[in-house]
């Protein structure tokens, strides 16, 4: 039986569009998992676009439509809820999530990172490293919780940072990596499931 993924979105969605494409080359049976719906934060963008010509369902959660941070949090846990997800799948989905949507779905929201965590967390995580210094780089794949950028790492992928390597070069390179591991640990995840120990995840 597939498991159900609800995919979040905040921009041009091509993490959403590796899951997709990843799920119609395997099909659903092989690669484990169907995307059920696919939610934001925003009107207008690419990645709604790429869920309605895959003709998938779209939400969208406005943080400005609702009086408090705590409402908005409400709410969108209450639409991605709609659906049944097995798992939530932040593809580049900008907002931090409150209270009642981890009180849902913690241990099962998987999000993404262009930096070797616990280094370089935050908003600014390809920039901080190349300010660093940093030889190594690359991308984590983590749980999600009340933290920025702290839950339980999954999966990572390294890449090299060159000496010409400028924001927009390098953040290229990580997002090629990004989009294989993240289609990699979602599939693994929806076939085989997860438990977490403390700071590790196990996957079976």
């Amino acid at each position: 039986m597939a498991k159900r993924l609800v995919v979040l979105v905040s921009g041009s969605g091509t993490n959403l569009q590796a899951l997709l494409d990843a799920i119609a080359t395997q099909g659903t049976a092989v690669y484990g998992a169907e995307i059920v719906a696919v939610g934001a934060d925003r009107d207008g963008i690419v990645g709604l676009e790429r869920a309605e010509r895959a003709g998938l369902p779209t939400f969208v959660r406005r943080v400005r439509d609702y009086a408090t941070r705590e409402e908005w949090d409400a709410a969108l846990a209450e639409a991605t809820a709609a659906y049944e997800p097995d798992l939530v799948v932040s593809a580049g989905f900008m907002k931090i999530v409150g209270k009642e949507f981890l009180a849902r779905f913690g241990g099962r929201f998987v999000n993404t990172h262009p930096a070797l965590l616990p280094s370089f967390p935050g908003a600014h995580g390809v920039r901080d490293a190349l300010a660093y210094g940093a030889k190594v780089t690359g991308c984590t794949v983590h749980f999600v919780d009340d933290g920025v950028d702290t839950g339980p790492i999954i999966a990572q992928g390294v890449v090299e940072v060159r000496d010409e390597d400028d924001e927009a070069a390098l953040h290229e390179r990580i997002k090629e990596v990004e989009r294989r591991l993240l289609v990699d640990v979602v599939g693994r995840l929806a076939r085989h499931g997860h438990r977490i120990e403390g700071r590790k995840v196990v996957i079976p």
